[in-house]
C-alpha cells in the first residue's frame, strides 16, 4: 500500500474515552474478555474472579488501551440468552475489572439499550460495541446519544442464530458502504459524535467473502472515522488454514497486519502483546523516509 495514501487515512480520526481524547494515528488495541461459557475460543473465557483479574492486569501490562467485555455469545448459532442473564454475568465481571483496574477503559459488547444504560452509568464505561447496529433493539441509538459515549457500529445482518444463512449480496462492499451510510446519518442527528465502524468480519459473510472483505478494507475510510477489526482466530483462518482457533496465532498476526495496512485503526483481539508489536512493526515501515 502506497505510504502517503496510508498517512492520509489516519488524519483527524479520535476518540473520546472517558474524557479524553484519543489520536488514532497510531492504531490502538482492544483486549477481548469473554465472561460467556461457549465462545469459538476456548482460551478466551474468563468466568471466575480470579481469571477476570490476571486478564484485566495481562491486558493492560501487555499494551492493550481498551478492555472488550462480553457475556453473549455472538459465534455463529450461538445460544440466546436472557437480558438479566447477561447483566448478571456483566455485572460480576465490572465489579471484579473496576477494583483491579479503576481507571481502565471499558467496552461493553452488548446489542441491548437498557444494559449499556446500566453499564455506563453504573460502571462508568466508555464504549459500547454493538453488533448489530442497532438493529437488534430500536432503542439502542437514542440512548447512545443520551448516554455520549464512543459506539461501535458493526454491520451484520440477521442475528448470531441466522447471521451465516444471510451471505448473499449483489455486491457486498457496495451495501456494506450503504449499511454504514444510513447508519451515520441517522446516529449524526442525534448528535452522536464518537462513531467507530466494524465491518463485521465473519458475521453474515463465508470465508471467501471475508477475504474480499479485507481486500477492500481501505475502501471504508471515505467515512474518515475510525475502522475496528475484529478477526483474532476466527473461521476464516482456521478453515483457510485447516487448522484450530488454538494454531490461529500467526494467521491472525499476518491479517492484523494487512488490516492495519488496510485503514485499521483498532484491533480487537485475544492477543495484546503481538498486536501491539505488529502495530509498532507496520507503523515504522510506513513512516516517511
Amino acid at each position: 500500500m502506497d505510504r502517503c495514501y496510508y498517512n492520509m487515512q489516519k488524519i483527524s480520526k479520535l476518540i473520546n474515552l472517558k474524557g479524553k481524547l484519543h489520536e488514532l494515528s497510531i492504531p490502538i488495541v482492544m483486549g477481548i474478555v469473554n465472561v460467556t461459557p461457549d465462545s469459538f475460543f476456548e482460551d478466551s473465557r474468563f468466568v471466575s474472579e480470579k481469571k477476570i483479574a490476571e486478564r484485566t492486569e495481562q491486558i493492560l501490562m501487555e499494551g492493550g488501551s481498551v478492555i472488550d467485555l462480553g457475556a453473549y455469545s455472538s459465534r455463529p448459532d450461538a445460544e440466546h440468552i436472557s437480558e438479566e442473564e447477561e447483566w448478571n454475568r456483566l455485572e460480576f465481571a465490572l465489579h471484579i475489572i473496576r477494583k483491579t483496574a479503576p481507571e481502565a477503559a471499558i467496552s461493553v459488547d452488548t446489542f441491548r439499550s437498557e444494559i449499556a444504560k446500566r453499564a455506563v452509568g453504573e460502571f462508568d464505561v466508555a464504549m459500547i460495541n454493538d453488533i448489530s447496529g442497532g438493529e437488534m433493539d430500536d432503542k439502542m441509538f437514542e440512548t447512545i446519544s443520551k448516554l455520549g459515549v464512543p459506539y461501535v457500529l458493526m454491520h451484520m445482518k440477521g442475528t448470531p442464530q441466522t447471521m451465516q444463512h444471510n451471505c448473499n449480496y449483489d455486491n457486498m462492499i457496495q451495501e456494506i458502504v450503504l449499511y454504514f451510510s444510513r447508519k451515520v446519518e441517522a446516529l449524526r442527528k442525534l448528535g452522536v459524535c464518537d462513531i467507530i465502524l466494524d465491518p463485521g468480519f465473519g458475521f453474515s459473510k463465508t470465508v471467501d467473502q471475508n477475504y474480499e472483505l479485507l481486500h477492500y478494507l481501505s475502501d471504508l475510510c471515505i467515512f474518515n472515522l475510525p475502522i475496528l477489526v475484529g478477526l483474532s482466530r476466527k473461521s476464516m483462518i482456521y478453515k483457510t488454514l485447516h487448522n484450530t482457533p488454538e494454531q490461529c496465532l500467526n494467521g491472525t498476526t499476518v491479517l492484523n497486519t494487512l488490516s492495519v495496512m488496510g485503514g485499521a485503526n483498532i484491533l480487537r483481539v485475544h492477543d495484546v502483546k503481538e498486536a501491539v508489536e505488529t502495530i509498532k512493526l507496520v507503523t515504522k515501515t510506513l513512516e516517511p523516509c
